[in-house]
């Protein structure tokens, strides 16, 4: 398991990694291609509101009834809700607290509160640092890949999950805000040491950038927070002219579908990029126009590559607009929909499904590569591109 102290990425692929696909994204995406006109890119508020008018309501009003009980009973609304919720049979269905779904939103806004490091726990129990975001706190106190860490304000956390870790780094107990302190048991080799660090705001640097021999530019996407299709699209404009794109996605759990759809149209020139149906409504997803369409492009995905990512590989696949490397995809391709509960919570229920141009579907299947690859899925893409540079 591995997490930041962004937000918990095991608990929510435990929980059936219904957030990854919000269906009020799904609505803001429809706002910027003309499906939905009266919807507010802008507001996630309005856009729930108009998810909640279009989706079938026996589920919905099933876990309404369930936490309104519990309220009038004196017991936990989120907990009749979530026994509800399994009821249903609904395999992405999750109940979420206030606190767990407004820290969602935060990290899909690209910005969150924390130190800046991303850890896993081992299989002997120790927590190690798998990543420090550059300026971060984290950082600046001298943090590194590799290090392991002991205990987080005095409470050991060797053995304990990975979601209680990333808690304790935020401070969610204590709502904890940019400026408050952390102290942090660290240990590199034989060196152990205490550090005090001071939580900051941060962006979740969804996209990052490196060139490879040959003018080839890697864009490696880990989520579709707010602004990551505009970031990819002037990435595509500064790299080498005569270069090839590998579009890796690999890891990537999804987010919002709006920017997945940006990014599609930063690589095709208008057209189809998804359908899916709410309650037998029909309703589709299309690409801007003038996007770079002759640039050799690859698109690496594995069984981490859920949901926005898939809905975005799948587009560019049946539009023949990339090559796909790697391994068959999740398979997460179900919408959502948020209601509010009487304490605050939030649940979401699967309401429909999206499908590819072709009208694949993608829920429980995922999307198979057209060239097979593993561990050497980067070379992999390399040869590719030059083939389609020869080609061309």
């Amino acid at each position: 398991m591995s997490g930041r102290d962004l937000f918990c990425q095991p608990r929510r692929i435990r929980r059936g990694a219904a957030l990854t696909l919000v269906f009020a994204s799904v609505l803001v995406a429809g706002a910027a291609t003309g499906s939905f006109p009266d919807a507010d890119r802008g507001d996630r508020k309005s856009s729930s509101d108009a998810a909640r008018s279009a989706a079938p309501a026996g589920h919905h009003e099933d876990v309404a009834e369930a936490a309104e009980e519990a309220v009038a009973d004196g017991t936990s609304p989120m907990e009749a809700a979530e026994r509800a919720v399994s009821r249903s049979g609904d395999r992405w269905g999750a109940v979420y607290s206030r606190g767990e779904y407004e820290e969602f939103e935060e990290a899909l806004d690209g910005q969150y509160t924390g130190v800046g490091l991303w850890a896993r726990r081992e299989r002997d129990g120790r927590i190690e640092v798998t990543k420090v975001s550059s300026d971060s706190p984290a950082a600046s106190a001298g943090i590194r890949k590799g290090d392991r860490l002991r205990s987080v304000d005095g409470e050991k956390v060797d053995g304990h999950p990975v979601t209680e870790v990333v808690s304790l780094l935020r401070g969610d107990a204590m709502d904890a805000a940019a400026g408050t302190t952390v102290r942090l048991g660290l240990e590199r080799g034989t060196h152990a040491w205490t550090k005090t660090v001071r939580r900051a705001r941060l962006s979740t640097d969804s996209v990052t950038v490196r060139e490879l021999a040959g003018g080839i530019t890697v864009i490696k996407i880990d989520s579709f927070t707010k602004g990551v299709g505009d970031q990819v699209r002037d990435a595509v404009r500064e790299a080498p002219a005569d270069g090839g794109i590998v579009l890796d996605l690999r890891g990537n759990s999804g987010g919002l579908v709006a920017e997945a759809v940006t990014t599609a149209s930063v690589f095709l020139d208008g057209g189809l990029v998804a359908t899916y149906d709410v309650d037998g409504s029909q309703q589709a997803l299309h690409a801007e126009p003038g996007g770079d369409t002759t640039r050799a492009l690859v698109a690496l995905v594995d069984g981490g590559t859920m949901s926005a990512a898939e809905l975005l590989t799948g587009a560019l696949q049946d539009r023949g607009r990339a090559v796909v490397v790697g391994s068959r995809t999740f398979g997460k391709g179900s919408v959502q929909m948020p209601s509010r509960l009487p304490d605050g919570a939030v649940a979401e229920l699967t309401v429909g499904h999206y499908r590819t141009p072709s009208g694949r579907g993608v829920d429980g299947r995922g999307i198979t590569p057209d060239l097979e690859a593993d561990e050497g899925a980067l070379r992999q893409a390399e040869t590719v591109l030059g083939g389609l540079g020869d080609a061309d």
